[in-house]
């Protein structure tokens, strides 16, 4: 069925991309990136559909051509950091055919992006049928009606006029200055430096330090590239997605339609997922088990039982009924979807730990094996120069070659204890190399991000238990006009029943094994949170009373 996705990322410099390297992975081709001096080959990759560059009418006509639009773009950038595109992943209807597929991201593309002067490259992926989605590189320059690339920011100016300070552009200032406004520079005063306008620190003869004057830190931002950047902008592309997909679905008469807010903003209890990637879904395949895919096969479970205890709350809210059987039922089954959710937190809760003693552990190894890699570097460092000096020195310097040399061979001992210090570190990680470590490492990421999702759960389990504990709370309070001992011993012949719905439950929707503690520990938890103890007191003192009457002596 259509879902909705939408990802969006700057592809920059500073994270060690190119927009040359992402061109040819979506692509599917061989890209040559000038900049750098690498040919990105990606021609051995599968599932490209379909691929297509989108120019605005005052781009130049060559960019048609993928390699030479993104190099004009890697060439536009000079910074070793800088922001070179904008990437984003959209998930394609899986009831469209190919053309319908062209026609979605084609209207996208024109009309919300290259109409507002952004180059687009857009491909379309489906390696096995079952997961079409589009790749899309945005440029992230605007362009002048020439072809050329604007600025991303101007260099802005902080000038004076009789005490009061204010931004000007070049352009600006040309104006600006004719209505008496100074730049400002760095002046000598006393052993200070203070910026001031030249008419005022050549009236004190105060000297310039610098012919550089006073500006702003990141200049002024260009207007469109502030805008593209913006979260409004990107929350006016995320409804716009949908939009179009929702057209097209009912143009097509498909039920089926999307919608690009959160859960939260929809009003929706549910958690959720979490993007799986290939490389999880890979594993998968393989007969692994991966933490994403894991996860999110948990967070359905766990909708699965909010949805019922929704259903269940609708149901009750309808009309109370009106038999004490009814309302026996009521109780306990407010009870059994406690008792589910105190298990589902208890469960989660012991992963946590679990995921945690592992990142801490992880992290100590990590952290060790850096130490000895950083130590190893240093020692390495240390004795190449001292051998350069060795080298240097004339032949007759017998002396100095013997101390370096003693020198020498003192790290090589010493970076033969270090590297069997690394190889005994590499076998507690359960390998050999060094990519033992970057895998432990990416699990310590995958762990982490596991435990956020799982607090966010648990937050959502604690909300349905207090309502829960609420309804219970209300309904307790509603029958108490009826005979407790009666509805007590009413409750207690149907929670047989419902106590092995909750196993049920327990073992289809969370895990297949259920733990004894655990059980039981969340029917202790339950009767807490319900007060359970308290109605029996007040119950039993309700028969009391009831047996001191004459009537009932009678």
């Amino acid at each position: 069925m259509a879902i909705y996705h939408n990802e969006v990322k700057i592809i920059t410099r500073g994270e060690g991309r190119s927009a040359c390297a992402a061109a040819a992975y979506i692509g599917c081709t061989a890209i040559y990136n000038d900049y750098d001096g690498i040919q990105h080959d990606y021609m051995k990759k599968q599932g490209l559909v379909w691929d297509q560059v989108f120019l605005p009418p005052m781009a130049p006509a060559e960019w048609q051509d993928k390699e030479k639009l993104w190099n004009a773009v890697e060439a536009a950038e000079k910074s070793k950091d800088s922001r070179l595109a904008r990437e984003m992943i959209l998930a394609l209807p899986i009831e469209f055919s190919k053309k319908e597929w062209i026609s979605i991201m084609t209207e996208y593309i024109q009309v919300h992006f290259v109409s507002d002067g952004m180059c687009a490259q857009v491909a379309i992926h489906d390696t096995d049928g079952t997961n079409p989605h589009a790749h899309v590189m945005l440029t992230v320059r605007p362009l002048n009606q020439d072809g050329t690339w604007q600025n991303k920011t101007e260099k802005e100016y902080l000038c004076i006029r009789n005490g009061e300070e204010k931004g000007f552009t070049s352009m600006e200032y040309k104006v600006a200055q004719a209505d008496g406004w100074e730049k400002q520079y760095p002046y000598l005063v006393g052993k200070k430096k203070v910026y001031m306008a030249p008419s005022a620190a050549e009236a004190h003869g105060y000297t310039r330090t610098s012919k550089n004057p006073k500006s702003t830190k990141f200049g002024r931002q260009n207007p469109i590239t502030e805008r593209w950047n913006s979260e409004e902008q990107l929350e006016k592309w995320r409804a716009a997605w949908a939009d179009v997909v929702n057209r097209h679905l009912e143009k097509a008469n498909h039920d089926e339609r999307i919608d690009h807010r959160s859960n939260a903003s929809r009003g929706i209890d549910e958690q959720p997922t979490i993007h799986e990637g290939t490389a999880a879904q890979i594993l998968e395949k393989e007969g692994g088990i991966s933490e994403r895919c894991e996860l999110n096969r948990q967070i359905r479970k766990d909708n699965a039982l909010l949805r019922k205890l929704k259903e269940w709350v609708e149901k009750l809210m309808q009309a109370a009924k009106p038999t004490i059987e009814g309302i026996a039922r009521e109780m306990e089954t407010i009870r059994k979807n406690v008792i589910v959710f105190i298990y589902g937190k208890l469960h989660n809760r012991a992963k946590q730990d679990q995921d945690e003693a592992y990142i801490a552990w992880a992290k100590r190894l990590c952290d060790e094996y850096t130490l000895i890699r950083q130590r190893i570097k240093e020692k390495i460092k240390t004795r190449s120069r001292l051998q350069r000096e060795k080298d240097a020195l004339p032949i007759m310097s017998f002396l100095k070659r013997h101390t370096l040399s003693d020198e020498i061979d003192c790290l090589d001992s010493e970076i033969i204890d270090l590297q069997e210090q690394e190889n005994a570190v590499l076998q507690k990680a359960g390998g050999e190399k060094a990519k033992d470590i970057q895998i432990i490492q990416h699990t310590i990421a995958e762990k982490a991000t596991s435990n956020d999702h799982i607090t966010a759960i648990n937050a959502a389990l604690d909300a349905k238990i207090r309502k829960g504990k609420q309804k219970f709370a209300e309904i307790a309070d509603q029958s108490r006009n009826l005979d407790q001992s009666v509805l007590l011993i009413i409750r207690k012949a149907i929670r047989p029943e419902l106590e092995l719905q909750a196993r049920n439950e327990i073992r289809s929707e969370i895990h297949d094994k259920i733990s004894f503690e655990k059980y039981e520990e969340s029917i202790r938890d339950a009767a807490r949170l319900l007060e359970e103890e308290n109605r029996k007191m007040k119950t039993k003192q309700q028969i009391e009373q009831q047996k001191d009457k004459p009537e009932y002596k009678r």
